[in-house]
């Protein structure tokens, strides 16, 4: 690794994670390890070769470790450590900053990076009352969602405990939140399926506003 040589905070922090992929490989894990393969799935745009040499420098600057999982599940995944996970706001700052730019014409977002979206666009005002939670089925990943008090969390796995779920691949998604897609049209159409409480469903969907110039991811 190349590095700046600067005693500067900000030349510090580059110096660990400012590698190209790194900081995507940081939002990748954001919300709950992963497995190598799903890594490569996130990020197609990384060769294997990349992906490994980045994951083995984030390891020896204690952003992220490998472990494996308990029983019955018992494979390796890459997870962040505490001073990785400290950096969630770095990168939801970043999101913010850059959905105010231009999106390229190519690429696809993946899906922890529309549920980052997510995070980046989250309007506090706009879930002013509302207290829910909220099972999300997208492709084949699945993730917990917590609207309380102004705040949303999201992590990866089952949400057993939801008042409504919602199930849609990631471009269906990204066309309800950002591209002005109806509920009720996306339904009649095959494109999401909804099980609990509508009302809440149609009251999230909103919760999203785009930034004003720009798109997000």
């Amino acid at each position: 690794m190349r590095r700046y040589g600067d005693p500067c905070g900000i030349a510090r922090a580059l110096d660990l994670v400012g590698e190209r992929w790194a900081l995507l490989l940081v939002r990748e894990l954001l919300l709950g390890p992963k497995r190598f393969t799903d890594l490569r799935r996130g990020l197609p745009g990384a060769s294997p070769n990349v992906l490994s040499q980045r994951l083995r420098q984030l390891e020896d600057a204690g952003v992220v470790e490998r472990r494996r999982l308990d029983p019955p599940a018992g494979i390796w995944v890459y997870a962040l450590t505490t001073r990785g996970q400290e950096l969630e706001e770095v990168v939801l700052a970043l999101g913010r900053w850059g959905s105010r730019t231009p999106r390229p014409a190519e690429g696809q977002l993946g899906v922890d990076a529309m549920m980052i979206a997510l995070k980046t666009t989250f309007d506090p005002a706009a879930a002013e009352g509302l207290e829910a939670t909220f099972g999300l089925r997208v492709d084949e990943d699945r993730f917990r969602a917590r609207v309380e008090d102004g705040r949303l969390t999201i992590e990866r796995g089952r949400a057993p405990d939801a008042d409504t779920t919602l199930a849609c691949d990631t471009a269906a998604l990204r066309r309800l939140l950002f591209g002005g897609r109806r509920m009720r049209d996306a339904e009649e159409a095959g494109e999401l399926r909804i099980a609990g409480d509508r009302r809440a469903a149609a009251r999230f969907l909103k919760l999203f506003p785009l930034p004003h110039t720009g798109e997000p991811g």
